[in-house]
């Protein structure tokens, strides 16, 4: 039997990369629906392609234009990011991928666990801003949450449901970024093309800014600390500019397990989609011999603070990973548009963090509220 899956964000290079899959593998997978902010081109595509029997369009502009394209292709469509909510509810699947960017992610994650589906996540958001949230409603639930960013797909390989009492730290690696080595007075003048050119992976603006200012990877500390039910403080950064081994686990005997594989986003996609099955591909073996020197050394979080901050807000729990978040999506909004200068990205975080004053709760609208008013915060001139 085919597994259904429902794919949100179906136009991004993870989304992309998640039909690819199913296209390699049309016996094991069946489409049944997609979503997509505003790319109608390759939405059109896709459909053409995988034939789902809805899709949702989130961008409000592209309304009358998705409703065309629905029309003529003959599936069933759905609009805004209540959109998504109604197609992880509405359809029959057995796996919802959520591959969207930033905050929107986190209501149709809820829906998807509500109404009984597996989830496959891709955007850090859902966990940084509302993990406790949502890993309580996949407790509930009795579903899995399924990692497909590299290193906790990597991480959940090295684990393997090992007893967490046996574990000593779980060990992150990160490329560096565009900017490894680089001094503060170097960035000054870093522009958005600049910033875009990252040396390894091929990533969406919002992601790729991340990585530039290490965010990212504290971003990933946050999740991986709700994925695999640990403190941040177990989870250890480690640069690695060839982004080979993808991550690592430490075990207390002093046994270290990595994951190591190609730099391409098709086999953490495909682990996530067959688990718990282990299907060949395409792809030739790992040629250790051309592989060379792999390096390792520890982050600056003194010139990319960014990282600093992301465990200082798990540290602080409640609102704060939602503010952390909130405030970076904004800030790299404005700096990809041409509205503040990189450094001003992690100053920016750092006020609101400064800023923000808690509740005291941390339920679904505690988060609401700390995100809109850590929005508004960092939108300020």
């Amino acid at each position: 039997m085919k597994k259904r899956i429902i794919i949100l964000g179906s136009t991004g290079s993870i989304g992309s990369r998640v039909l690819d899959v199913a296209a390699d593998f049309p016996e094991h997978f069946e489409v049944v629906a997609l979503s997509a902010h505003s790319r109608l081109d390759l939405l059109a595509r896709q459909v053409g392609l995988h034939h789902p029997r809805a899709v949702c369009v989130c961008d409000p502009a592209k309304a009358a234009d998705a409703r065309a394209l629905c029309e003529s292709a003959g599936v069933r469509a759905h609009m805004g990011t209540k959109g998504l909510e109604e197609l992880v509810a509405e359809y029959d699947a057995d796996l919802v991928i959520v591959a969207t960017v930033g905050f929107v992610g986190i209501a149709p994650s809820l829906r998807a666990l509500a109404s009984g589906k597996a989830l496959a996540l891709a955007n850090k958001e859902v966990l940084v801003a509302a993990g406790d949230i949502v890993m309580e409603a996949a407790r509930r639930a009795g579903r899995p949450i399924l990692p497909i960013d590299s290193e906790h797909n990597a991480i959940a390989q090295c684990l393997n449901n090992s007893d967490r009492a046996a574990l000593r730290r779980i060990i992150l690696t990160a490329s560096g970024g565009p900017f490894r080595g680089a001094s503060r007075d170097d960035m000054k003048n870093i522009t958005p093309a600049e910033a875009l050119r990252h040396p390894t992976w091929n990533m969406g603006p919002k992601i790729t800014i991340d990585s530039a200012t290490l965010m990212n990877k504290g971003f990933e500390v946050i999740e991986g600390a709700h994925l695999f039910g640990v403190s941040a403080g177990m989870i250890q950064v480690v640069i690695h500019p060839q982004s080979v081994i993808h991550s690592m686990v430490e075990y207390v005997d002093g046994s270290v397990i990595a994951q190591l594989g190609v730099t391409d986003m098709y086999l953490p996609i495909q682990n996530a989609l067959f688990h718990p099955e282990r299907v060949a591909n395409r792809f030739a073996p790992l040629d250790f011999a051309r592989l060379g020197m792999l390096t390792f050394e520890n982050p600056d979080m003194e010139t990319f603070p960014c990282l600093r901050f992301a465990y200082e807000a798990a540290s602080r729990g409640g609102t704060y990973p939602a503010v952390l978040n909130a405030a970076n999506e904004t800030a790299v909004a404005r700096f990809l548009a041409g509205g503040m200068p990189f450094l001003a990205i992690a100053d920016t975080i750092r006020g609101a963090l400064e800023d923000h004053k808690p509740s005291g709760g941390c339920t679904l609208d505690d988060i609401l509220a700390a995100d809109r008013w850590a929005r508004e915060r960092a939108g300020r001139p």
